[in-house]
């Protein structure tokens, strides 16, 4: 059954497989550091503008900061495939409403 929510509906179906590659499961451990943390998100408020793109990559390293924040459990995989449903739902014209 296809779930009509589902990012991979949007993708050839030679690719929906595939993708997972892109974001492999990873023993990757990210170590608590204020420093890389505050970092990025100072990063991030440097370039946050007007422009949807410049929100975007805000977020994005926003995001990313996060693997370093010990009160916070993401990882690199679920950055990933949050990004790429942002672009997905971005270059379908945004979210549709019914």
């Amino acid at each position: 059954m296809t779930d009509p929510d589902s990012p991979d509906d949007e993708l050839p179906p030679d690719l929906q497989e595939e993708d997972w590659a892109l974001a492999p499961e990873s023993d990757a451990e990210f170590v608590p550091d204020a420093d890389r943390r505050r970092f990025l998100r100072q990063v991030a408020e440097d370039v946050r503008g007007e422009s949807s793109e410049s929100k975007q990559l805000s977020a994005i390293l926003y995001r990313v900061s996060d693997l370093y924040d010990p009160d916070e459990d993401t990882s690199p995989e679920e950055i990933y495939l949050n990004v790429r449903r942002i672009m997905q739902i971005k270059e379908r014209g945004g979210l549709e409403r019914e």
